[in-house]
């Protein structure tokens, strides 16, 4: 096999499918978070009771974890925490390993259509039907349901007598749509096969009594399955890891909330979620502080504690000098005691300051107020003092200079207000520590028939959430307007609440109407439609945005027309409900319902601004480019859709006055 050297690595020159010829074997090492995420959590449980429990001899049948998986409490288990599977979960009610691992394989583009008939299998053992009652060994442990690819080599041996080495090629050509090795394997399956000599070298289905008839409809059902299908071994693993991460969750709950928190440190939003599921399940989550905090998440006295990587711009190296200076001289008594001790090493007025602010000196007896007023005069004095002392300053009586002693004290002035103090701790973490902005709404918002971030978040999973109306209430965390080439000005507007964040799109009408009560830092409320693309966060489509105490008074309905009496447009998901309903009639009109330009060629000019212009939106209006020069129209890929009801079709105006009007129509 010719090599070559692909950076400090050695490579094959040959791709897998040669080297397989070849004799060699391929083989992918997954690096999962989550063996690092249980790792920390045996060490926080061991920490604190001083036993470490052994994963290996826990078993697969705790009935308490299957309880909490089947309630759909699966936040922050490995595979299983994703919307959809959650419900999926809470529909399956599993009560055994077996359903975790068919949970796993089946929720995926294609086996996701078992679902339905698992989730009856189950409920129902009595009424599955298998095709031929030699089916009924392989396929009962999955109720009826082809779930793995292990099955589809098993069925081929049993129904149809094939060995061990030619069910696997049978696998292989089905999962990869080998279409002339599967015309010959078919005749094999039901018809049997003779070798050279004469000899039957496989029976075939018909002859250990499958009807031809039968046997065809399980081949075909073996090949539509095969290509999407998940090898058993591969789920039973990823079961492995989600059980386990279940169990230490439903036996071991502070422990494992830290561990996961410690984990997605760089990922503000998923730090917000995880906070959130420690609120609901009663798991106390306390600050940064430079007395009691590691480095990541830890678990303390019964609560997670902070670690202060969470804190912007202090790097490993003082956090370790923090750690090292407490852990061999005990804890730091005051703020000066702090100063004195850390000063030297990394602690500079930009670190400190952001210790001050994110409250990891709160401990330390002072207000933030008073020690970001007296902390440069402090660290100047210290300063001062490890010079003197460096170069030897003496006074006449053999002692330092008493005239020269450092100020020992700091101001003594009240406390920033909990808004500033959760601005401060925004700002030096990305988070609110002390509380949320938003709590002081909770009971305004519970009136308001809100919905959170989270919950839009996961509206995503499900396409039918596509263009829902939603009304969220957050704090305005950034807004980043744009101007347009015809000098128009929209917005990008990020809200928060207690769950996460999420970004809104704001069209120029829109910002036109409201963009005066958009204020950063401040509550607002805003209406919107939910954009659920493939792959992607959802994003929210700007309708109106408005005061709490006004939303309190106008009811919300998501069903009701659009902000302003602009109607509601037909929705993907209406479209493809009334294709079921009239195919015919709603195909010539889904063909012709959208957006239309016309240019002369991809070449040309007007093309290339138009492209310009329309980078600059997102919507849910199917867009359609006529070329003159080859005569074909082409639908343009979802990134270019288009919003045409914000505005009252402000991007078909603003397109007809780039490429005239004649070659803009809506249809």
């Amino acid at each position: 096999v010719p090599l070559c050297v692909n950076g400090e690595m050695t490579a094959t020159q040959y791709v897998a499918k040669y080297l397989e010829q070849l004799g060699l074997l391929k083989m992918d090492f997954l690096g999962l978070r989550t063996l690092t995420v249980i790792r920390d959590t045996l060490d926080f449980v061991k920490a604190a009771t001083g036993k470490k429990p052994d994963l290996q001899n826990i078993g697969f049948d705790d009935a308490e974890v299957y309880k909490m998986i089947g309630s759909g409490d699966c936040d922050g288990v490995f595979q299983l925490e994703s919307n959809g599977m959650r419900s999926f979960m809470k529909e399956l009610k599993p009560t055994c390993f077996e359903d975790i691992v068919a949970g796993i394989a089946l929720y995926r583009p294609g086996p996701m259509d078992s679902i339905p008939k698992y989730i009856f299998g189950k409920a129902n053992p009595d009424k599955v039907e298998y095709q031929h009652p030699i089916m009924r060994k392989t396929l009962e442990v999955t109720y009826g349901c082809m779930v793995y690819q292990e099955q589809v080599m098993q069925i081929v041996r049993d129904v149809a007598g094939y060995s061990l080495g030619r069910s696997d090629i049978m696998r292989r050509a089905m999962s990869k749509k080998k279409l002339d090795v599967m015309a010959q394997e078919r005749e094999y399956f039901v018809h049997g096969k003779f070798d050279e000599n004469g000899s039957l070298e496989l029976p075939g289905a018909v002859r250990n009594g499958v009807p031809e008839k039968v046997a065809n409809e399980i081949f075909d059902e073996m090949s539509s399955f095969a290509s999407y299908a998940f090898n058993k071994s591969h789920a039973a693993a990823y079961a492995t890891v989600a059980y386990r991460t279940a169990y230490l969750k439903c036996h071991f709950p502070g422990e494992y909330m830290a561990a996961q928190l410690s984990s997605v440190l760089d990922n503000t939003d998923k730090v917000i979620e995880y906070i959130g599921e420690c609120q609901k399940m009663g798991v106390k989550v306390k600050g940064p502080d430079v007395n009691t905090s590691e480095s990541g998440f830890t678990w303390q006295n019964n609560a997670v504690r902070f670690g202060l990587l969470a804190v912007k711009n202090i790097g490993k190296g003082l956090i370790n000098d923090i750690v090292s200076e407490r852990n061999n001289n005990g804890k730091y008594s005051n703020f000066t005691d702090f100063c004195r001790r850390v000063f030297g090493r990394e602690l500079n007025k930009r670190t400190l300051e952001a210790l001050i602010k994110s409250g990891s000196l709160d401990s330390l007896g002072s207000t933030r107020r008073s020690m970001l007023s007296g902390y440069e005069n402090l660290l100047s004095n210290i300063d001062a003092e490890k010079k003197r002392n460096l170069s030897g300053q003496m006074s006449l009586f053999g002692g330092i200079d008493e005239e020269a002693e450092p100020e020992e004290t700091i101001p003594n002035l009240p406390e920033f207000t909990l808004r500033e103090r959760l601005n401060m701790e925004k700002e030096t973490t990305g988070l609110y520590l002390s509380g949320h902005p938003m709590n002081e709404y909770s009971a305004a918002i519970e009136k308001m028939n809100a919905s959170t971030v989270l919950e839009i978040k996961h509206m995503a999973s499900l396409e039918a959430n596509n263009d829902r109306r939603v009304r969220l209430c957050g704090i305005v965390l950034s807004k980043k307007t744009k101007t347009t080439k015809n000098n128009d000005v929209m917005a990008f507007v990020t809200l928060e609440d207690t769950t996460g964040s999420l970004e809104a799109l704001v069209f120029p009408r829109v910002l036109s109407d409201f963009g005066g009560i958009i204020n950063l830092n401040e509550a607002v409320v805003l209406e919107a439609r939910v954009s659920v693309k493939e792959d992607e966060e959802p994003k929210l489509i700007a309708e109106r945005f408005l005061s709490i105490a006004d939303a309190q008074r106008i009811p919300f309905n998501d069903n009701a027309p659009y902000a302003g009496g602009r109607p509601k447009p037909q929705s993907a998901v209406a479209v493809s409900q009334s294709v079921q309903q009239s195919p015919k009639e709603t195909c010539q009109k889904s063909a012709l319902s959208g957006l239309f330009i016309k240019v002369p060629s991809k070449e040309s000019e007007e093309y290339k601004k138009a492209m310009q212009f329309l980078a600059v939106f997102d919507g849910l209006t199917p867009l359609y480019i006529h070329f003159s020069d080859t005569k074909k129209t082409v639908k343009a890929p979802t990134k270019l859709w288009v919003d045409t009801v914000s505005g009252d079709n402000y991007v078909a105006k603003k397109l007809g006055e780039i490429i005239g009007e004649e070659n803009v129509k809506m249809k």
